[in-house]
């Protein structure tokens, strides 16, 4: 299946102040767009091309470096865009998946603070995570592209800290932009979609 670069579900200046319309630009039309570029030349000959992402990021892990990369990156922000909202972020955290943070995370401060700690650790590239695993919530980190999905997890919420993700707003200040988003831009309801699905 080729992979098709997404349109923003919101405008570019949507998220601003705390993430940029130049941010935005280069990373879904930059960034993004180079992961999807290619990996469909990747695709080819893989063996992969009739699978669904899900599929080409499992089977590629640790079999097809190059594939595995870009295909992760893509599922990344494929739901990294959603991860985020116009004021989003904070304690509005829908009923469900509310609870699940309080009695499998400790409750919303510790996962806010256990949550950015995973950003601001994970040396050089790579994504913190809020996932499902054996039912349960968990917090992780992955370097560069890999994600919980090759470690038997579903990830319900993942904040990109590569340094194209904040340095044009933040400079090298990754956990003042972990703040901004977690406190600002997280949109619990996609989040809470997804851990429905997981919890299914």
């Amino acid at each position: 299946m080729a992979f098709e670069l997404p349109p923003l579900p919101y405008d570019y200046e949507a998220l601003q102040p705390f993430m940029s319309k130049e941010t935005l630009e280069f990373h879904h039309d930059k960034h993004h767009q180079a992961y999807v570029t290619n990996g469909n030349k990747l695709l080819e000959g893989s063996g992969l091309e009739d699978k669904s992402l899900e599929d080409v990021v499992k089977q590629s892990y640790s079999k097809n470096a190059g594939l595995f990369n870009n295909a992760a990156q893509h599922y990344n922000h494929i739901h990294f865009w959603k991860w985020m909202k116009k004021d989003g972020g904070g304690t509005k955290i829908p009923g469900a998946l509310a609870k699940a943070i309080d009695s499998d995370l400790g409750g919303y401060d510790k996962f806010k603070a256990d949550f950015m700690q995973a950003g601001a650790t994970q040396f050089g590239s790579g994504w913190c995570w809020l996932t499902v695993r054996d039912g349960k919530l968990e917090i992780t980190k992955t370097p560069n592209g890999e994600n919980p999905l090759v470690h038997g997890g579903a990830p319900i919420l993942g904040c990109d800290v590569w340094e194209h993700s904040y340095y044009i707003d933040y400079r090298n200040a990754r956990p003042k932009y972990l703040e901004a988003w977690v406190d600002s831009l997280i949109n619990w309801d996609y989040a809470l979609e997804l851990y429905e699905k997981a919890m299914a």
